[in-house]
């Protein structure tokens, strides 16, 4: 065919079972190119400079009207079009340009900008923060990743997204241009009305609540500074939210029975053959005085026959491995839970327990209730938090005259009594009196819940100066 191409003709034109590729006579190297699939398109075909074959592709086949404006490459282009775009492409070639490289080049630059774009889009760093930063060296990793609105699942299945958190929120946001002002909006909307994505479990005003979103971003800001992202962390513009005030709240002895009595009403009711893994965990939290977290996570692996439980570094907030000499109390605790899979307290036996807030309601409704019934039905006990049994355990201990270096290492605490010259060069570990210190401990609770006072240890006063130290 040496005729050149009409729009009727290019629009006529049909897919064979291979590319097909028609010449336009009526414009120097222009061609039709058909694609098995369908799909037309532009092409230049011509020699360069150095002689070796050249071809560009204009872009897609329009078969509408005429679009307005000056053609470009890339755009869908009529027939005339693409004749006038191969117009321009010879007339820089006849002023010696070579089109091709200037093509590739120009593709190649806009290739890195959407690379380095994307690479520095809010959602892509937070995602290497957490996987590079954060995991390896962060303990509670997952509640920084929520908090970033990231939620990864203790199975290990894939991360998702938090509906109309940061991560959305600043999906494509260059990290670069986030500035003081979106920082301080959303500390200001954390402590309004909760963390974007998150609900909020306190519908008042939270300074806790803002200062927690402010840490993970300002953690995540720094790590973008040292790797070159940003040049300036933005949070050092905004105010540090205010610290939350310490916390001394002890159950007293009444409150321990009532809590020891109402665990058993903090599991949702299920059949009675189903495991009941909350009323055992919170007994042990006040026994052992661990943490939360150690706690909830335990594993058979880290029990031992000796009856004491090892924990690794990593999963203590110390990182230092620590031996809880269990008493016999807290080992039936143990062995009351049913099953062979590898985390002690389960509900799937796949992934530790969760539903805490529904289970905290359920427990301060059936303390109150104990309250009420035994003191009348005016009385009243003050909110505590379940980090306050780990304090209870503590101050319990100091009670009973068991040294404060003793307790500090029953808790896996350091500080002043084992902090310092002293934690450098004093490395006994009392596992004998740790031991003997829990036994005492659970011996006096078990007295309280029994109402028998020759299971209660006296206590003795406590010598002069001495203290059990701030538990966290």
């Amino acid at each position: 065919m040496t005729k050149p191409l009409t729009a009727a003709a290019v629009a006529k034109y049909r897919p064979g079972p291979k590319r097909r590729r028609i010449r336009d006579h009526g414009a120097r190297s222009l061609f039709l190119v058909i694609e098995p699939s369908g799909h037309k398109s532009w092409q230049m075909r011509f020699r360069r400079p150095d002689g070796k074959p050249g071809k560009i592709t204009l872009g897609p086949v329009h078969d509408g009207d005429e679009i307005a404006g000056a053609p470009v490459k890339g755009m869908p282009l009529t027939l005339a079009g693409a004749r006038q775009l191969a117009a321009d492409i010879h007339r820089q070639r006849a002023l010696g340009g070579d089109p091709v490289s200037e093509h590739k080049a120009r593709r190649h630059r806009e290739r890195a900008e959407q690379e380095e774009r994307h690479a520095g889009a809010f959602a892509a760093c937070v995602r290497s923060y957490i996987d590079e930063h954060a995991k390896p060296k962060t303990r509670n990793w997952r509640e920084v990743a929520k908090v970033l609105g990231l939620h990864y699942p203790h199975d290990g299945s894939e991360p998702a997204e938090t509906k109309g958190g940061l991560l959305q929120r600043w999906a494509d946001k260059p990290v670069r241009d986030v500035d003081g002002h979106d920082i301080w909006n959303v500390i200001d909307e954390a402590r309004r009305i909760g963390v974007p994505g998150l609900e909020a479990r306190n519908p008042d005003k939270s300074d806790a609540r803002a200062r927690g979103l402010f840490v993970a971003l300002s953690s995540f800001f720094t790590w973008a500074q040292q790797h070159r992202v940003v040049e300036l962390n933005p949070c050092r513009t905004v105010p540090r939210p205010a610290a939350a005030t310490v916390r001394d709240r002890v159950l007293t002895s009444d409150e321990v029975r009532w809590f020891w009595q109402a665990a058993e009403a903090a599991d949702a009711p299920r059949i009675a053959s189903a495991p009941k893994p909350f009323a055992s965990l919170l007994k042990l939290l006040l026994l052992t005085g661990a943490r939360l977290n150690e706690v909830a996570g335990m594993t058979r692996d880290e029990l031992h026959d000796d009856g004491s439980w090892h924990l690794a570094g990593s999963r203590t907030k110390n990182k230092k491995p620590h031996v809880v000499p269990l008493p016999p109390l807290a080992r039936d605790l143990i062995t009351r839970m049913p099953g062979d899979s590898g985390l002690v307290f389960s509900t799937t036996g796949t992934s530790p327990v969760s539903g805490w807030s529904r289970m905290k309601k359920r427990l301060d409704a059936a303390m109150l209730a104990l309250a009420r019934k035994e003191r009348g039905g005016k009385a009243t006990i003050p909110p505590f938090r379940l980090h306050d049994l780990r304090r209870t355990a503590v101050t319990g201990m100091a009670e009973l005259g068991i040294r404060p270096d003793v307790i500090e290492l029953t808790v896996n605490h350091v500080s002043g009594h084992r902090g310092g010259i002293a934690g450098v060069y004093n490395r006994s570990e009392l596992l004998d009196g740790r031991r003997a210190a829990l036994a005492r401990w659970s011996q006096h609770v078990a007295g309280l819940v029994s109402g028998d006072q020759a299971n209660v240890v006296t206590l003795a006063k406590k010598a002069k100066g001495s203290r059990s130290g701030k538990v966290r």
